[in-house]
C-alpha cells in the first residue's frame, strides 16, 4: 500500500491545513488504530487507515473545488442557527467543503468552496499575498482624492490598511485589488474616508475570475485552475 505522511493524510481528508495537522498530531489529539500519535514524521496507508482526530473517525474524500457567485444574503460559515441560508446550501452536500475566505452577508461574487485543506492555506495566508479583485459602487460621486487615499492607506485597527490597485468605473463605482483582507475591510476603508458601500462584488480572486457565472450558480474547478 502507498504511505503518505500522517499530516497530508488529514490535509487531504479537509480536516486542517497540513500545518494545523502537525499541531493536532503534536497535541496528542490524533490516533492510529487507537493509539496515540505525537510524531509528525508518522506515514500511514494511504488506502484504509484507521484515524481519529479528538475521537472523530476520519477518511479521506476526494478533493473538489467550486467556483461559486456569491448572492447577497447568504452567509460564508459551515453551521449558523440564526441564519440557515449559509453558501454550503448553493453547493452540492457531500463531500463537505468549507468557504475559502469570506464575504460578508451583503457581499456577492466570487468564492471558492473546497475540502482541500492545503489549498485554501494558500490562498488566505497573507504571505501568499494572493489578490482579491472587487466591483465597488458607493452612496455618492467619487471624488478625485480618493483614489490615491486608498492607495496610501488608511489606518484600521488591524493596522495599515491599502489598496494594491484602484482604477475608475464610473462616477460612483471603481475596481479595487487587496490582498490583505482584513474583516469588512473594503467597507470600513471606505466608510474612514467618508463614503458608503452600496454593493460590493468581488470579480476576481487570484487568477480565477467570476466571468458571467449567474448569481446563486457554481461551477466545477481542478486545483489547477486555482493555482
Amino acid at each position: 500500500m502507498k504511505k503518505i505522511r500522517l499530516a497530508k493524510f488529514l490535509s487531504a481528508a479537509g480536516v486542517a491545513s497540513r500545518r494545523n495537522a502537525e499541531e493536532l498530531i503534536k497535541q496528542g489529539k490524533v490516533k492510529i488504530d487507537g493509539q496515540v500519535v505525537e510524531d509528525v514524521a508518522t506515514s500511514v496507508d494511504a488506502d484504509s487507515p484507521n484515524i481519529e482526530v479528538s475521537g472523530r473517525p476520519v477518511s479521506a474524500e476526494v478533493k473538489v473545488y467550486y467556483l461559486l457567485n456569491k448572492p447577497t444574503g447568504y452567509i460564508c460559515s459551515v453551521k449558523d442557527p440564526y441564519n440557515p441560508e449559509t453558501v454550503l446550501s448553493l453547493v452540492p452536500k457531500r463531500p463537505k467543503v468549507f468557504p475559502v475566505g469570506r464575504l460578508d452577508k451583503n457581499s456577492q461574487g466570487l468564492l471558492l468552496l473546497t475540502n482541500d485543506g492545503d489549498l485554501a492555506y494558500k490562498i488566505t495566508h497573507p504571505k501568499f499575498e494572493v489578490r482579491k479583485t472587487y466591483l465597488v459602487k458607493v452612496n455618492k460621486k467619487i471624488n478625485k482624492t480618493l483614489l490615491p487615499a486608498l492607495k496610501q492607506g488608511v489606518y484600521l485597527e488591524e493596522g495599515l490598511a491599502q489598496a494594491d490597485k484602484v482604477e475608475i468605473f464610473n462616477d460612483r463605482e471603481f475596481v479595487m485589488s487587496i490582498h490583505q483582507g482584513w474583516k469588512r475591510q473594503i467597507r470600513r476603508m471606505l466608510e474612514e474616508l467618508g463614503y458608503r458601500v452600496t454593493t460590493l462584488t468581488r470579480i476576481a480572486e487570484g487568477k480565477l475570475k467570476l466571468d458571467r457565472l449567474a448569481s446563486g450558480e457554481y461551477k466545477i474547478l481542478s486545483k489547477e485552475d486555482i493555482l
